[in-house]
């Protein structure tokens, strides 16, 4: 029997039809894959069309420049648009622009935050890429180079400038060269960046540091002999004592024989975004190792460690973010001794940190709770003690669980730092905003403010979203 036809060559391969690839099939597939669906987009279509119809003339007629008052921006519209249009004032913008973002902090010492702010990015950078040299490097050299930017714009080309010119320089280089010498700059940052915003002595945070130095000492001393927690303890009441008692009359000495510091800046002075980021990122900081805390005394089966946590917890979460601030500002003073001065940055540090961190308890304790109990039992068989099993075995696994949470709670954190305004502090959002609206030269205006510290807002949350679902893919080691 033969065959009629038997194919020798292959055919070249071909591209995929246009309705199975490319926009088209993306379009087909998300926005008109059935008739529901395809009513929807049209409807979506629809209302976005009307909202830009709506708001493009405002904003087409927005004023940019040669406008000193609001009077001015309706002049400047009405001759380029016609005595009934109606634009947006973003002169307002340029000519206020410090205040959204420092808020009332001294111009001449506007260096000192933008270094900070450019440091903060430098110890977050071997966090964020603990395992990536090239993005660790990358990272630094964009923000060194925005610093000095920022620094020339603010301050000229000064000493300052030629100093974070230098500074910056070295980080990139030691970030290239050594990225794990970085862990020392993520560190030092807090004490640096205290004394960078509201300047003093510089013993100040030197002997602060000291204390810290004192609860690993005692530590290193006391945990081999009556084990982690005992020897935590221990240290944390000899960092306090430290602190309370001795590191005033330290950081007096040696400023006496060696004086060194920066023109200090009261709270008072701090407002806008600078105040935003000084509690957003303090809190988000310290409240999320306070949490796990929090979370693994919630799971302990200690009763009396169990019942502290589950009361703490259900508190603090019981009651509003507002009241705890109001406590911060007029009820924490009365518990204090008599002329102990709390400076109030602090104080709704304190309490915001507390908040947050009764929250990410909750989400680290749903981490632990989606682990099988088999990985707890093979930490048992490899005669692992608890917090060996928590460090490598178990934490690991439910911190990256858990992502999605903490930082959901992270965003809402930093976006509830314009309650402050209702303290007596100058959030950009609403502090600011009101002062710049009370000026008479911009009676009248609006929705400009509110658009201008939105979009910052929206920036920097979104920036947030976009690193977890990063830190998500590059945690996923399971089979796909």
């Amino acid at each position: 029997m033969s065959l009629s036809y038997i194919r020798k060559d292959m055919l070249a391969p071909q591209a995929p039809p246009i309705s199975q690839s490319g926009v088209i099939r993306w379009v087909r597939d998300n926005l008109f894959k059935g008739p529901f669906n395809t009513i929807l987009t049209l409807l979506a279509i629809w209302t976005l069309y009307q909202l830009i119809a709506l708001s493009w003339p405002w904003l087409a007629n927005g004023v940019w420049s040669d406008a000193n008052s609001m009077a001015d921006c309706r002049k400047i519209v009405a001759a380029s648009a016609g005595p009934d249009a109606s634009g947006a004032c973003w002169a307002m913008i340029r000519e206020r622009w410090s205040q959204f973002i420092f808020g009332f902090y001294p111009p001449s010492l506007w260096w000192r935050p933008i270094l900070a702010f450019g440091l903060l990015f430098v110890a977050l950078a071997p966090v964020l890429y603990s395992d990536n040299k090239s993005a660790m490097s990358k990272l630094c050299g964009v923000v060194g180079a925005l610093t000095v930017l920022c620094l020339i714009g603010a301050d000229g080309f000064s000493f300052h400038t030629v100093l974070a010119i230098a500074l910056m320089a070295a980080l990139t280089a030691l970030a290239a060269i050594k990225p794990r010498l970085l862990l020392i700059v993520t560190l030092l940052f807090p004490f640096v960046a205290l004394w960078l915003l509201w300047g003093g002595s510089i013993w100040g945070p030197i002997t602060a540091l000291l204390g810290f130095t004192v609860m690993v000492v005692i530590y290193g001393l006391v945990a081999p002999k009556l084990g982690p927690v005992m020897g935590a303890s221990i240290g944390f009441i000899a960092a306090c004592l430290w602190w309370l008692f001795l590191q005033s009359y330290v950081s007096e000495a040696w400023q006496a024989l060696l004086p060194f510091q920066l023109t200090y800046v009261n709270s008072d002075k701090f407002g806008g975004f600078l105040l935003a980021f000084v509690i957003g990122v303090s809190s988000i900081s310290i409240s999320l190792p306070l949490g796990i805390l929090l979370a693994l005394g919630r799971r302990s089966d200690m009763f009396l460690v169990k019942t502290l946590s589950v009361g703490f917890i259900e508190f603090v979460r019981g009651v509003p973010l507002i009241t705890m601030l109001f406590t911060a500002s007029l009820l924490l003073q009365y518990f204090l001794p008599p002329q102990t001065k709390f400076d109030l940055i602090l104080r709704v540090v304190i309490l915001v940190t507390i908040f947050s961190a009764a929250y990410n308890a909750e989400v680290v304790r749903g981490g632990l709770a989606a682990l099988p109990r088999g990985q707890y039992e093979a930490a048992d068989a490899l005669g692992l003690d608890y917090w060996q099993a928590q460090r490598l075995i178990i934490m690991p696994q439910a911190l990256k669980i858990s992502i999605p949470g903490i930082v959901s709670t992270f965003i809402g954190l930093f976006k509830d730092t314009t309650l402050v305004s209702f303290v007596g502090l100058a959030d950009p959002l609403r502090g600011i905003t009101t002062i710049v609206r009370a000026d008479i030269a911009w009676k009248g205006i609006y929705w400009e403010p509110y658009i201008f510290v939105g979009a910052i807002f929206f920036i920097v949350c979104f920036g947030m979203s976009r690193y977890s679902m990063y830190l998500e893919n590059k945690l996923k080691t399971d089979h796909r």
